[in-house]
């Protein structure tokens, strides 16, 4: 592309956004009102990952051994544990391990421990990790197969439910998401509509002339990319300033840190730039959608 045609498509855009700078200010809007229930949704779906992760990365199996079993044999069960398909990381914990561990929980409760008459009730154990939270089930699966586990506990049922409720709300969140962006397409779709209608003569005299359709459609997708743009930076603006107040408010007066939200800035930065991205996107989209009509001469 020439320069000088590239500063034609340019000058006819702002033109275009000129003359109609009341409907442009009305399809920013619009993008920016969508953009903004688009951010806040993105919000909730990428901090709902992120606690998810958050809560499935710590999806632990606890295999205890049978009670007859010594330290040696025990231990020398951890190879053939590492070997199972799926398996990150493998901790073994001694009853006399266990214990020490048990008596730290307790604090100045140890009457129940000293109740025992000396005696260590506990068992070996092992703590596993597995790669993903999906290879939980399969995992324990194979470790109740062993003749030497007493009990093989990974919170069966709650990891289950825990994994079907992040996956609904990702879909959801994914879902709304997915019908505000076609919504922001079809407003700037029908405000660059409104543009080319007027000057439709104009346009066929250039079809007529021998003008390509990229050509005449090129002033129109970079008017549709400003709208989308500008609209979404002001979503941008709006939705970052809204979540630092938020997450502020939450940290300082609520004291709820332990929610452990997305406090990162390369957070905000990403959010911003997949709104932009989108945004513009979007008053492409819609523009190309709205010239089609316009050029069948």
């Amino acid at each position: 592309m020439r320069i000088r045609t590239l500063g034609y498509f340019i000058r006819e855009a702002l033109k275009s956004l000129y003359r109609n700078s009341w409907m442009g200010l009305a399809s920013m809007g619009t993008v920016a009102v969508s953009l903004i229930i688009v951010g806040l949704s993105l919000i909730t779906v990428m901090n709902t990952n992120y606690l998810a992760a958050r809560v499935e990365s710590n999806v632990e199996i606890i295999a205890f051994l049978k009670s007859d079993l010594s330290e040696d044999d025990a231990r020398a069960l951890q190879e053939e544990i590492q070997s199972i398909p799926g398996i990150a990381k493998v901790d073994f914990v001694s009853k006399d391990q266990a214990l020490i561990q048990f008596r730290k929980e307790l604090g100045e409760q140890q009457s129940m421990i000293n109740a025992l008459g000396g005696e260590n009730p506990l068992p070996h154990l092992y703590k596993i990790t597995t790669i993903s939270p999906e290879d939980v089930q399969g995992v324990a699966k194979k470790l109740e197969s062993f003749r030497q586990m007493e009990k093989v506990d990974y919170g069966k049922g709650v990891v289950e439910k825990l994994f079907s409720i992040t996956k609904w709300i990702r879909l959801v969140g994914l879902t709304v998401i997915v019908l505000l962006g076609l919504a922001a397409v079809f407003l700037i779709a029908t405000t660059i509509r409104l543009t080319v209608f007027a000057r439709r003569k104009e346009i066929q005299i250039m079809k007529i002339l021998g003008a390509t359709d990229w050509f005449i459609r090129w002033p129109f997708l970079l008017e549709g990319m400003v709208l989308g743009f500008t609209g979404a930076l002001l979503a941008v603006l709006i939705v970052d300033v809204t979540y630092v107040a938020v997450i502020d408010y939450i940290r300082k007066d609520l004291n709820l840190s332990i929610l452990g939200l997305q406090t990162d800035p390369q957070f905000l930065l990403l959010l911003g730039g997949v709104m932009l991205g989108v945004g513009t996107f979007i008053g492409a989209v819609g523009s190309g959608i709205s010239m089609r009509k316009f050029l069948r001469v």
